[in-house]
């Protein structure tokens, strides 16, 4: 009697089948042990050629496609669609587009405004904000966004700088502009986000717009015929001095709204918004990639941490964006059921490796997708991967597109280290140096508006060969042997603190108003748990003068914004020099603010007093502790 398998027998496999199978196994082992970041890094990069195509497709069909356009489409195909959430209330794509056409409207009737014009912005984060900024740019305008933090004589030229017609002013920033209107320049016409108006020669805006038509303007004032033309100027501080207005083009907003796409975010995700709206994060990576998304966002007027999670829950919002100091204000907050939320990404810059490990202890499996890149900047990273403390990562096929490198640098000098040929310095991994950017027509270097030496100074000539040319950022990176990349530090005069950078040397013309001040020298301290530097002012007081702590206090809270107030005050007899007689700061930054070690007299920015007071070693101990709020 026969079998079963005499019946039926089983088909046998080929001979080289088991081996294959073999192989197979073995190339995905050896692939996860020498190459484990292949699949995530492929996929990045195929995200990152697929927009780069289709904006090569664009050109070449003779089409140039903005954000703004973008946004028409969206308003057309989705119009009931919220686009922006503001304290409850809903605006859909269609109401932002009409108010914007409104806007338009209103200043195309009464100003005699050109395509390229500039108008300049001084408003917080509010519907209007966007609303204005999207009818300018429908009339073809440049706009600039001004930090509203900003007081005075830093707030004069940055609206000087920037050269507008307009001034168009929030109806919660009019002290701001009585501050600065007697000093304005008179061909800058003013309007504010009001009925009516006290203020001589001041527009009101918002019976206007009551009045205006919906109807859209012409479509030839905001068509663009290069994506390389200027259409926002945002401010930066730099690498030294006062603001300088960076120079945005239609293709770095298009660059920097493709941001949360490229990080998974999709039409369906409701992104929360709470960083100031001058920021490009805000304005380009936020607002922009809102737009390319057709998603909505919830904006808030300002970050609260203590209603961030709470928000977050009443209008479901599953992305979030952060800067490294947001974060660790949310894991100082009590704990209160904070995993009860629908976030899946955190997208942001500048969170600290322990921060990065508690924000996800605490607040759950919510994906950190840490980026670099500078307002002004032609290079970008991010943290596809989700590797803690990273800012990106790069690879051969990277630097193909973007060539970047990290050169030696002279902190002494306060310059790249040049060889007996005279050329830069590649530094080794696990190094730190200076990132630097090839400047190319695929990755340009646009500068800032009105300032050519300054445009100048950011560029480093004759770096590795004849005739190239790079983009200095200013920071200092680490790239470590598995090619992730890592943020060090800044050179020159800048330090960053809350968020924001401060210019030492803005802070030292503050100072130095100070009939009692011979010379002052800013640096930034770093802080126990904390981002980012404190503000630290080396004094040197005029012969026969004395410190007057309540004068010194008066003048840095009226010219200064907040962040940038030095918290720590140091009195010496002697300023240090280096050889090429610049300030000394290396030995001061060394030194930090410690009584202990330091034997001038040291003050503290004591905000509950209103008031610098007497550093002591208690003072100091409970700075380091946590129990002074800085």
């Amino acid at each position: 009697m026969r079998g079963w398998d005499d019946l039926y027998p089983l088909p046998v496999p080929p001979s080289w089948v088991p081996g294959a199978a073999v192989g197979i196994l073995s190339l995905h082992f050896m692939q996860k042990l020498l190459f484990p970041y292949f699949w995530a890094d492929l996929r990045y990069l195929l995200k990152v050629l697929t927009y780069g195509l289709r904006m090569e497709m664009y050109r070449l069909q003779g089409r140039v496609v903005t954000v703004l356009d973008k946004f028409v489409k969206l308003a057309q195909k989705q119009p009931h669609k919220p686009f922006l959430i503001y304290e409850g209330t809903v605006h859909t794509y269609r109401d932002v587009d009409r108010r914007s056409n409104r806007i338009a409207q209103v200043f195309l009737q009464h100003e005699a405004l050109k395509k390229g014009d500039t108008v300049a912005l001084l408003m917080g984060n509010e519907p209007d904000f966007i609303h204005v900024w999207f009818g300018l740019a429908k009339l073809g305008c440049v706009v600039a966004f001004l930090n509203f933090n900003v007081r005075f004589r830093s707030l004069l030229h940055c609206v000087s700088s920037c050269e507008p017609k307009i001034l168009v002013v929030g109806a919660d920033l009019l002290g701001t502009l009585e501050e600065i209107l007697p000093k304005l320049q008179k061909d800058v016409s003013v309007w504010i986000m009001a009925k009516d108006s006290t203020l001589p020669n001041v527009h009101t805006l918002l019976d206007k717009i009551e009045a205006a038509s919906e109807d859209p303007v012409p479509v030839n004032r905001c068509s663009a015929n290069n994506l390389k033309s200027a259409v926002l100027y945002i401010f930066t501080s730099g690498t030294t001095g006062l603001p300088k207005a960076a120079v945005i083009s239609h293709l770095q907003i298009l660059k920097g709204a493709a941001g949360l796409w490229a990080f998974g975010a999709t039409s369906e995700d409701i992104i929360y918004i709470t960083l100031p709206l001058y920021h490009s994060a805000a304005s380009l990576l936020g607002i922009g990639g809102c737009i390319q998304l057709g998603a909505t966002c919830v904006l808030k007027k300002k970050f609260s941490a203590s209603q961030f999670w709470n928000d977050c829950r009443r209008y479901n919002v599953t992305v979030i964006q952060y800067i490294g100091e947001l974060c660790r204000y949310l894991c100082n907050q009590p704990v209160e059921g904070e995993k009860n939320h629908k976030v899946r990404l955190a997208v942001g810059n500048g969170v600290r490796n322990d921060v990065w490990r508690e924000f996800l202890d605490r607040f759950g499996a919510i994906k950190i997708c840490e980026f670099y890149g500078a307002t002004e900047g032609n290079i970008c990273f991010m943290n596809h991967t989700g590797k803690i403390g990273s800012v990106g990562r790069t690879n051969f096929f990277y630097k193909l597109f973007f060539p970047f490198d990290l050169i030696k640098y002279d902190f002494q000098k306060d310059e790249p280290i040049r060889n007996k040929h005279g050329w830069c310095e590649k530094v080794k991994k696990g190094e730190a140096g200076l990132l630097i950017s090839k400047v190319n027509a695929k990755n340009p270097f646009f500068g800032y508006a009105g300032n050519k030496r300054h445009t100048e100074k950011k560029l480093l000539c004759e770096v590795f060969k004849k005739g190239d040319l790079y983009f200095n950022t200013g920071d200092l990176m680490v790239q470590d042997h598995d090619n992730f990349l890592y943020f060090w530090d800044r050179i020159g005069d800048t330090f960053r603190w809350k968020g924001e950078n401060v210019a030492t040397t803005e802070v030292s013309d503050v100072i130095a108003m100070l009939d009692f001040i011979q010379e002052a020298n800013v640096y930034g301290v770093s802080v126990p748990d904390h981002e980012g530097k404190a503000g630290m002012a080396s004094l040197i007081l005029k012969q026969n003068a004395s410190l007057d702590l309540e004068q010194m206090y008066k003048q840095v809270v009226t010219y200064l914004p907040s962040y940038a107030c030095p918290l720590f005050l140091r009195v010496q007899e002697k300023m240090e020099m280096t050889g090429t007689f610049k300030q000394q700061k290396f030995q001061l930054v060394d030194e930090g603010f410690n009584p202990s070690i330091i034997t001038d007299p040291l003050y503290f920015l004591d905000n509950s007093k209103k008031a610098y007071v007497l550093l002591t070693k208690e003072l100091h101990e409970m700075i380091l502790c946590g129990k002074m709020k800085l």
